[in-house]
């Protein structure tokens, strides 16, 4: 089976191109809201599903500037020479990592307006985010970005020459990395949904723990295929590296809450 993007506009108004990338983008974003609502309403009983509209600007609007600026950090020696770009997202140019750190921000931010509890949004949003991505990872597929390395097996991906990295200009077909961790990214959804309703009560933060350490080890294997990583340090990507601390964080962070959650149970 060959892949191959239709291209990265979807149709143009008076002129002006509308790309599949903003496209997808924005339907990300509804989903990841609207799962978190529908989560929280389906978790937790204090009438507070409602905010979770009110909340979603806080967390849409931080992460995606968190996740451009990331990106552009890590794409450093190309911004500093073209600052004006770093404004340019329609075509790409987004990062999950910083749009987590951002996203974590403002729902922190969120929860002291509104008087959520910010472990309450942190586990539902963490539900709905990992959808988003899972939705979200086809854009880089019209994008043409987001491959690994060369491969010729069942499902494929094809690059045209011009977008093929340095070296590789004679090779078609390319690992489709964003088909798997799209479908990764569901699999961790489905798995979110049965540990938020079974334990999001007794265990508050132990939805956002899993996720963050599932979705770490997805991406730090299938980052090592990826051709078109950000910036290398030594023989590793900068998001395996990025992955790797936040798996170690989530883990010591899925301990304590687990050991506090059994010590509230006992008392």
């Amino acid at each position: 089976m060959i892949l191959q993007s239709p291209g990265d506009v979807a149709f143009q108004i008076l002129g002006f191109p509308v790309y599949w990338y903003g496209i997808i983008l924005a339907a990300a974003c509804f989903v990841a809201v609207f799962i978190a609502k529908f989560v929280y309403a389906w978790v937790y009983k204090d009438n507070k599903s409602d905010l979770i509209w009110e909340v979603a600007p806080f967390v849409v609007i931080l992460g995606i500037i968190g996740a451009r600026l990331y990106y552009c950090l890590v794409n450093i020696d190309y911004y500093l020479f073209h600052p004006i770009e770093i404004f340019y997202i329609r075509g790409g140019g987004l990062s999950i990592h910083g749009g987590l750190i951002a996203g974590i921000l403002g729902l922190f931010l969120a929860s002291r307006k509104y008087k959520i509890h910010f472990l309450r949004l942190l586990d539902v949003f963490s539900v709905g985010t990992v959808l988003a991505q899972s939705f979200g990872r086809w854009g880089n597929f019209f994008n043409n970005e987001a491959f690994g390395v060369p491969y010729d097996g069942f499902v494929k991906l094809y690059i045209p020459p011009a977008l093929r990295p340095e070296g590789f200009l004679t090779l078609e077909y390319y690992h489709p990395t964003f088909l798997y961790e799209s479908f990764c990214d569901f699999i961790i959804f489905l798995v979110l949904l049965f540990i938020i309703k079974r334990y999001g009560v007794k265990f508050q933060g132990l939805t956002v723990c899993v996720y963050l350490m599932l979705y770490s080890c997805v991406r730090y294997f299938i980052e090592g295929i990826r051709l078109d990583s950000a910036l290398n340090i030594g023989d590793f990507h900068i998001a395996q590296i990025i992955s790797a601390l936040i798996f170690v964080v989530a883990f010591a962070c899925c301990i304590f809450v687990i050991v506090k959650g059994k010590n509230l149970k006992q008392d």
